[in-house]
Formats: structure tokens, sequence, C-alpha cells
């Protein structure tokens, strides 16, 4: 073997030993920079201390920080649809997904579909909601809020973030199950509409977040919209126990945009899912009933897919007619 054979071997054998490193040294330089983590919803409510914390668990396992960065717009949807039109599909950019965006298409005309524009990287856990009322109202009771409630149509009035949330729905199927209608006052995030409620401005607020305030004995629960009563509230009635067969069902988690590597995907997933053990951050979910339901890529694509569809189905059942 000549001394220019050798070294056309030597050559050729060491590009292809380059080239079959490539993607593992790719995927071990990932990540070199900050990641951001897009919240949907102005500061102050009970996403921001629980991604917080989550966030800062999973930048130490992944060796960046990872920023929250809050875009709120459209009841909790615009901020994770920019990610829908992004086209750096690279990891560095995640988003919180909630029903809201889910169910989205179905209520506007929408440029993106969120079962195919989104990759969809862990299901976090399931939101607990729960009817609250300040803690100086009249109701002591549901039946109580209902009973006045029919007896002055229209004047009840009920917090909702986005015209067609899950909280606003919920509400008008409730008044339908027991005859009466409320004023349905809209907020820009779960923060603006406690607040209001605490300062007598506003009657009753349906939705997630209410543990500290309940806690704090700065409003009553008066029913959760639950499969079973929470532990942490034995006393309040689920509204199936109360004659009114309506379960919410909100799993949320974290989502980037569509096509991105499935080596980054698991490598985001994983440092994720070990960061739901932090204390800090298992506090926080039982401190605003947060339930943990962990979900695989996989799993919670076929939980959004299920979720759109169980959407279409209580839409249909309002009557509700896209714009």
């Amino acid at each position: 073997m000549t001394t220019l054979t050798r070294r056309v071997l030597w050559t050729a054998a060491m590009l292809a030993a380059a080239l079959g490193c490539a993607p593992a040294l790719a995927t071990d330089a990932f990540p070199s920079k900050p990641i951001v983590l897009v919240l949907p919803f102005p500061p102050g409510g009970s996403f921001d201390p629980i991604l917080r914390a989550l966030g800062n668990a999973a930048g130490k396992e992944l060796g960046q920080p990872v920023v929250l960065m809050h875009k709120p717009g459209a009841g909790g949807v615009t901020g994770t649809a920019g990610l829908a039109t992004m086209t750096e599909a690279d990891g560095y950019t995640l988003a919180l997904m909630h029903n809201s965006v889910i169910r989205q298409p179905l209520i506007a005309k929408a440029t993106w579909d969120p079962l195919k524009d989104f990759t969809y990287v862990i299901g976090l856990g399931s939101l607990s909601t729960g009817i609250a009322v300040a803690a100086d109202a009249p109701w002591k009771t549901l039946p109580e809020l209902l009973a006045d409630a029919k007896a002055r149509p229209g004047i009840v009035s009920w917090g909702n973030v986005g015209a067609i949330s899950a909280n606003r729905i919920y509400a008008e199927r409730l008044g339908r199950s027991a005859g009466v209608k409320f004023n349905m006052i809209p907020f820009k995030g779960g923060s603006e509409a406690f607040t209001a409620l605490i300062g007598g401005h506003l009657d009753v607020y349906g939705d997630p977040g209410f543990g500290p305030m309940a806690s704090s004995g700065k409003v009553r629960l008066l029913a959760t919209m639950t499969e079973h009563r929470l532990p942490r509230w034995p006393q309040v009635p689920t509204l199936k126990e109360l004659g009114h067969d309506l379960v919410v069902q909100s799993n949320i988690g974290l989502v980037a945009p569509k096509g991105l590597p499935p080596e980054i995907t698991e490598r985001l997933h994983a440092a994720l899912r070990k960061a739901t053990e932090d204390p800090d951050y298992k506090r926080l979910c039982n401190e605003f009933d947060l339930a943990p339901a962990l979900l695989d890529p996989p799993a919670y694509k076929a939980y959004a897919q299920a979720q759109f569809q169980r959407e279409k189905t209580m839409l249909d059942e309002i009557g509700f007619k896209p714009e």
C-alpha cells in the first residue's frame, strides 16, 4: 500500500467519523444560550410562580437559564399562538399550552393548527377550577348564589378571562343548568379578576388559581368543577354533587414550534421532567391546586387531539357558531 493510498484511506475514515459524530456533537451542544418560556398571560397570575420555579429547576439541568417572557392577549392565546408561525425550531423558545389555545380555531378563524403547528414537549398537570366569591359576600353556598342570580337576572356578575374561555363556557352552562343568567365581565387575567373580586367590584369568579386567596381567607370557595372533592378543600362540594354535571378537564404543558428535532425534544423533556421533582415547584403546584399529570411528547399530543374533539362537542352543546 502506497503512502498516498494510506493518506486517502485515513482521510476518508476521519471524514466518516466526523460525519458520524456530528449529530451527537450538535445534541451535546444544546443548549448554548438561554431558553425563552412564553407565558401568554399578564404578570401576577398563578402561572407566574409555578413556571418560574419550573424554569429555574430546568435551567440547572440544562446548564442555561430559562427566562419567562409575558405575551398576553386574546385570553391567553396570542403568546402561545406566536410559536405556530415561527420558522426557528431550535429549542430556544417554549410556550405554555392550555385548552384555550387548542380551542381557538373552533371559535374564530386561525391561520394555524394546534395539532400540526406545535411540537408537544411535556404535559405538566391538570388545573383545578373553583367558584369563588369574596370572603364578605352574602352567599355562603352555591345554591344561595344561584337562587339570588335567578331572582335578579343579569345582575350578578361573573368574571371571565377571554370571550370563549373555559370559565366563560362553563359559567354559561351552569347558568343554563340552573335557569339563571349572569352578567359576564371580561378580564385580561386571573390576577386582575381576583383583585376585582376581593375589592367588591365583581361578584363571582370561576377559574383555577384560587388556592392562595382561599387559604388566606380573602375569598370563599363555594364549589369546584372537579371530578372529586379536592384534598385541600374537603368541605367544598363539586358541581356534580350539587346536581350540575359539569367537570372541567384542563391540562397544561409546554410546546415548541413545529419541526423540533427529536433529540432536542427529548433533551428538553428530560430536563423539564426532572425539574418537576423540584421542592419549590411541587410546593407551588400544591398551593395553586395544580394536580400532577406528566405526559411525554406522544401522550401530550394525543391529549391535545382528544381535547380538540371534546372542545368541539362542548361548543356544539351550547350552540356556539364560529366567527
